[in-house]
């Protein structure tokens, strides 16, 4: 396969952390990302310090960071981990982050990333995987369920940067071929 051709997704690489950093920056910058009020205390290159060493010092091989490229730009990444959930178990999967640049969206960088995010959980043997949205993400979670992703009744309340953050978990069998 051509790596130039678009619509490419594959492990990311550790120059790629600043990349992915400013996605990140750019989506925090929006007032309704749950994570805006750290927008300007935030910086590209502290965030891009973090996805480095989340590309190259996971805790774990089952820690992974893949990006979605078109052409030769990064337009895109997943994080995928083993659940920390209480109720996990050693099969159970999780995806932890997705970012999709809001100018390539709607070029099939979310589905491709999401898919690859299964099969990679399914590679490292997780036959089941969950994902935490905040409650108010009804796009996001409509779309995950369109593609096989059910709310399985779990929420959760996270401490975000302008208080609670109402958390909905979805989860997906990835037993399957």
């Amino acid at each position: 396969m051509n790596l130039h051709e678009p619509g490419f997704v594959r492990l990311a690489l550790p120059r790629e952390a600043h990349d992915i950093a400013t996605i990140q920056y750019g989506l925090m910058a929006d007032p309704a990302h749950p994570l805006h009020g750290l927008y300007e205390q935030a910086d590209v290159a502290a965030l891009a310090e973090v996805w480095h060493r989340s590309i190259t010092r996971p805790p774990l091989a089952s820690y992974r960071v893949l990006v979605a490229t078109e052409h030769d730009a990064v337009v895109g990444m997943v994080a995928v981990a083993p659940s920390e959930d209480e109720d996990a178990g050693a099969e159970d999967g999780q995806v932890v982050e997705l970012m999709v640049s809001p100018p390539a969206r709607s070029h099939g960088h979310g589905s491709r990333l999401v898919q690859a995010a299964v099969d990679t959980m399914r590679a490292d043997g997780f036959t089941h995987a969950t994902w935490w949205l905040p409650s108010t993400a009804d796009d996001l979670r409509g779309w995950l369920q369109d593609m096989g992703w059910a709310p399985d009744g779990v929420h959760a309340a996270a401490e975000g940067p302008t208080g609670q953050l109402k958390l909905v978990r979805l989860h997906t069998d990835i037993s399957a071929a």
